[in-house]
């Protein structure tokens, strides 16, 4: 692929998950102040385990068929393009089939332990969408597999446009009627299904629209049964390797209800009390949606360096990523802690929970480091030692959850995730560093964080001597936004005095992908 077709889809992919992450993570907000914090908990408790399984189900599909077309397309082989879609077709709907059964089937169980019966309605709805979704995914590697970034990227916005925005209706409506938490919370889930169904739509009329079509040819069963164990053994470490989010908020949803009510919190509340906490989850996803849009582009640029043998190209692009993502991460993550009080009250009506949400906070800049490694182990090749680090992460997060709920209640998880995406962040680093030496600490790293610092005592430290609980949520508001413009004058601010920034590379922040070639 030429370089200049390579930035145009590294672009697409990037823009388009940039959008996607965007409306994914904003919309709890305003869902939270038409529903409350109670419907906000079970969506937060609910929707984990969903996103396990479709990333389990889809995650990996995409890049699988898109590296086995994209070789069989190398060969001129167009009847073994058709068998490796008809194969992954069927895979798909087997995927999805299964994980909707396993869960509807298992429901009244999972229900009870997510925290009571009132989350069942939830979770069966919005894993309905696994009956499209892994057919989706389909799609979106064939196109990928014929270099067209396209069809994806569009495809990946409709899917949230519609789904945000029938959420947020379906939640006043019901909210408007009078319909109770459980229904609430079930009939928002509707926006999931359609959000697939209409991008599958997409990606179909697309597919019979393009030149990439490929003729049906003659199909048996021991081509299902060769490919689809091509297919699974590309696919299975990728969705492995990208569910690390999803996992560890998998886990919080079993062990901090049971955490909670062994610590001798009332059932009723439980609810209402994760949803407080999935505040913080809400403003951890929008700081981690930079890093989050850069992994996708970032694993094949990896994979062609390192197939060239370009150890030294290889080595300029993770420390790159990793330098932007500090650049970004850390005054994110400190303008969040320092700024948590006003956020609280101008974005989720009062100050509920407030240390959880500075905890928390504080962590997304690990967490979306966390995220860039595991990225950069997927294009090291080093998938499977990825997942891994995973694994360990989640019995670690089990662990920590137990003990530090048990000794200082909704705080103790906050903390827990904190711990954990530190120590998962320490681990990526080790393991790419085996491999490839590149520069971890260095005097322009000090430079971010105290630059962090210095902005988050600024707009931070004025909070902690008026009272905020006085404040009006438009006043909130008015601080939060004032305080995020002037504490990002004063970080690039201080980075510009210290060198650690030029004039180039402010412009260059938003286009990631053509900064690292």
């Amino acid at each position: 692929m030429s370089s200049s077709p390579f930035v145009k889809n590294t672009l697409i992919l990037t823009i388009a998950t940039l959008l996607s992450k965007i409306l994914g993570s904003i919309f709890r907000i305003p869902l939270q102040n038409i529903a409350g914090d109670e419907v906000l908990g079970i969506f937060s408790l609910v929707y984990p385990v969903y996103m396990v399984a479709l990333i389990l189900s889809v995650a990996g599909i995409p890049v699988a068929i898109s590296k086995l077309i994209a070789e069989a397309r190398a060969t001129g082989d167009s009847a073994q393009v058709h068998i490796i879609y008809r194969t992954a077709s069927i895979l798909a709907v087997l995927f999805g089939v299964v994980s909707f059964l396993l869960i509807f089937g298992l429901s009244p169980w999972i229900a009870e332990a997510l925290g009571g019966a009132e989350t069942r309605l939830a979770l069966i709805v919005v894993a309905a969408t696994l009956l499209i979704a892994p057919y989706m995914a389909v799609y979106r590697g064939f196109f990928q597999g014929f270099e067209d970034m396209g069809p994806t990227g569009i495809s990946q916005v409709i899917e949230q446009f519609v789904r945000v925005g029938l959420i947020l209706v379906a939640a006043y409506y019901l909210v408007a009627i009078g319909a109770g938490t459980e229904v609430v919370a079930g009939g928002i889930m509707i926006g999931s299904v359609v959000g697939a169904l209409i991008s599958l739509i997409f990606l179909k009329v697309t597919y019979y629209r393009s030149g990439f079509r490929v003729a049906s040819s003659g199909y048996r069963a021991a081509d299902f049964w060769k490919w689809g164990k091509r297919i699974l053994v590309v696919s299975l470490p990728i969705a492995v390797g990208s569910i690390t989010m999803a996992l560890l908020n998998f886990v919080d949803s079993f062990t901090v209800p049971l955490g909670l009510r062994e610590a001798g919190v009332r059932t009723g509340e439980v609810m209402y009390l994760y949803g407080i906490y999935g505040r913080g989850l809400a403003l951890v996803q929008i700081a981690t949606v930079f890093a989050s849009s850069i992994v996708l582009p970032l694993i094949p640029l990896m994979t062609k360096r390192l197939a060239e043998q370009d150890f030294a190209g290889t080595r300029r692009v993770i420390e790159r990523t990793f330098r932007m993502t500090h650049l970004i991460g850390w005054p994110a993550a400190i303008g969040l802690f320092s700024l948590t009080l006003p956020l609280n009250l101008g974005l989720f009506t009062n100050l509920e929970g407030s240390v959880v949400l500075a905890v928390i906070g504080f962590s997304s800049v690990f967490t979306s480091l966390t995220l860039l490694g595991t990225g950069v182990l997927q294009g090291m090749d080093l998938a499977k030692f990825g997942a891994m680090i995973i694994v360990g992460g989640v019995v670690l997060k089990i662990v920590l959850n137990i003990l530090l709920i048990a000794a200082f209640g909704l705080e103790g998880a906050a903390l827990a995730t904190l711990l954990v995406y530190v120590v998962l962040f320490g681990v990526n680093c080790w393991a790419i560093y085996r491999k490839i030496k590149f520069t971890l600490a260095s005097v322009e790293l000090l430079k971010m964080v105290m630059a962090a610092v210095v902005m988050g005592i600024v707009i931070g430290v004025p909070t902690l001597f008026i009272d905020v609980a006085a404040w009006s949520r438009g006043f909130a508001l008015v601080y939060a936004v004032g305080g995020i413009f002037v504490g990002g004058l004063i970080y690039f601010g201080l980075l510009y005095l210290l060198r650690v920034v030029r004039r180039e590379d402010l412009g260059r922040v938003p286009l990631l992908g053509r900064f690292v070639r």
